[in-house]
């Protein structure tokens, strides 16, 4: 009898061990045992799996079948653009080939797939007044395919592609664009939105806005610094609120989707959280990368700290009124609560401390100076293939967590979030496993432990494709792409093993991996036991 007591006893012991002793995907770099410890668990119910692309990246076919020219084809055709003078002509072929991607999606278990709509596909023009036929056909070819594989589409209407025609004509610059975003957008309702249960304007608006307008380094490569960086946001913003009451006013009572738009951003942590002056500038930071659009989208203005910051700066430098336009008072009625979820496309993390950038003509005005911080990631974190993309995943889960206290607990789709290797042939991605294990588990503590609102995951990427200045130097992919061969061809790498797995448990449950911890300790404590008793 005393023999039963003492297996019991070993038997919770061990369990409790076992429970307790903590795992780090990074234990050299991320090992506290508070922050860095993986989570397990299940995600929700009714938690919606998928993963993205986007349609430069991956459809080629750029010339084909009517379709027009975007701004990305102009740049990449451009020497000296891009990487070893890669362009995405032929990319991965989804044009032809969408069944064989809706194939891949089907052996992953996915319920949902991210992509994006090419404008100058259906719109060669950029305008209602010629509509491409074998432009509609194709995304109702795909769209067909995936609910036939019971999988459902989330489309994004704009991800970076303008028509090269709306550019000539001055772009995201001119305002005349709403219109013809609100002309596209209202296409795209009407022609697919009774099998899209979820659309995106826009996607991640300060990389075309920032990297597009003002460094010059992604279409349409324009360096004008300081005012049009904030004229292009101010038109894409006033897009956006119009796209989304069209189809609020018009679609949703039979279409019966959401509408919202996806957001990007670093999460900015103070390099001395004891420094009022440092703490300030990490939520500066902040504002101007994500709040300077999620503050108009859910609240109907920039943030105050913009606002204040810009004029004053602008006034020293000469200018009769802020760089930063205004929105009118009817825009900011439009804009507030425009958006059914917020859309958060998440990578990295920076350091964030305060710079002096005197507003003098001597310092040119620019968005990057007009925050006044200096950002930067530590040499000691884990790296990528990518120079802008270190893996931090304690960083994620603070910055949903800054989500849901500055905007009301929002419903949050965590849209993009991935790891690039360089362009090896290596179907065996270890880093890709263990980027998701943290990034993931960082998400189920924000929504268990933190009662963050968040409802889906979208794993970057289907397949590796074209990625924008890196040409095909940098791969995303839960599937390895040979670029080199005429079928395009597609071969799973052990990421999507793994993803497939993630999805077929919903997570990580704690039994499987915990049962083998608790059944290994317990057969030595047993034997040790027996032993001592004599009873081996």
């Amino acid at each position: 009898m005393s023999f039963l007591v003492l297996y019991l006893f070993c038997l919770t012991f061990t369990a409790i061990v076992a429970d307790d002793e903590p795992t780090f995907i990074y234990p050299d770099t991320f090992n506290d045992a508070e922050r860095d410890s993986f989570y397990y668990g299940t995600f929700p119910e009714d938690f919606l799996w998928s993963t993205a692309t986007a349609s430069y990246q991956i459809e080629g076919a750029w010339n084909v079948d009517g379709k027009g020219p975007s701004i990305w084809d102009t740049f990449t055709h451009e020497p000296g653009n891009i990487d070893n003078a890669h362009n995405g002509d032929d990319a991965c072929d989804s044009y032809h080939k969408y069944q064989d991607d809706v194939n891949a999606m089907k052996a992953l278990g996915l319920k949902y797939y991210r992509f994006s709509i090419s404008w100058s596909r259906v719109l060669p023009n950029g305008t209602i007044d010629h509509i491409n036929q074998p432009g509609i056909d194709y995304y109702n070819n795909l769209i067909d395919a995936l609910k036939e594989a019971d999988i459902s589409p989330m489309v994004t209407l704009y991800h970076w592609d303008l028509p090269q025609a709306l550019q000539d004509k001055g772009g995201w610059k001119n305002d005349e664009i709403i219109e013809h975003f609100a002309d596209y957008s209202r296409l795209c309702f009407e022609t697919f939105g009774d099998r899209v249960g979820f659309w995106i304007t826009f996607n991640e608006p300060w990389v075309f806005t920032v990297m597009g307008h003002e460094y010059g380094s992604m279409a349409p490569g324009l360096i004008e610094p300081g005012t049009t960086p904030y004229i292009v946001a101010h038109n894409l913003l006033r897009s956006h609120a119009k796209a989304y009451h069209i189809y609020d006013d018009s679609y949703r009572a039979t279409q019966k989707g959401q509408i919202g738009i996806t957001l990007n951003s670093d999460y900015y942590q103070a390099s001395d959280v004891d420094d009022p002056d440092t703490v300030e500038a990490a939520e500066r930071a902040q504002q101007f990368v994500m709040g300077w659009f999620a503050n108009p989208v859910y609240y109907g203005d920039y943030p105050d700290v913009m606002k204040t910051t810009i004029a004053e700066k602008s006034e020293k430098q000469g200018f009769n009124a802020s760089r930063l336009p205004e929105f009118t008072e009817a825009e900011k009625l439009s804009l507030a609560g425009s958006s059914d979820f917020f859309g958060f496309n998440c990578y990295t993390t920076s350091y964030a401390r305060p710079i002096k950038n005197t507003a003098t003509p001597l310092v040119p005005p620019s968005w990057s100076t007009d925050q006044d911080v200096f950002s930067w990631k530590s040499p000691d974190w884990p790296t990528s293939g990518s120079d802008w993309l270190r893996p931090v995943p304690w960083g994620a889960r603070r910055l949903l967590n800054w989500i849901k206290k500055k905007y009301g607990n929002p419903v949050i789709y965590i849209t993009e979030n991935g790891i690039s290797t360089n362009d090896t042939f290596n179907v065996n991605d270890q880093i890709r496993i263990d980027y998701y294990s943290a990034y993931l588990s960082e998400v189920l503590k924000a929504i268990e432990l933190d009662e963050v609102n968040v409802k889906g995951y979208t794993a970057w990427s289907l397949m590796d494709n074209f990625e924008w200045a890196r040409g095909y130097t940098e791969r995303f992919g839960l599937h390895y792409v040979d670029f080199n061969s005429q079928e395009k061809t597609r071969v799973p790498k052990d990421s999507a093993t793994f993803y497939a797995k993630v999805i077929a448990d919903n997570g990580f449950p704690s039994s499987g991996v915990q049962s083998s911890l608790v059944n290994g300790g317990v057969k030595v404590l047993v034997l040790a036991v027996a032993f001592v008793f004599g009873m081996k």
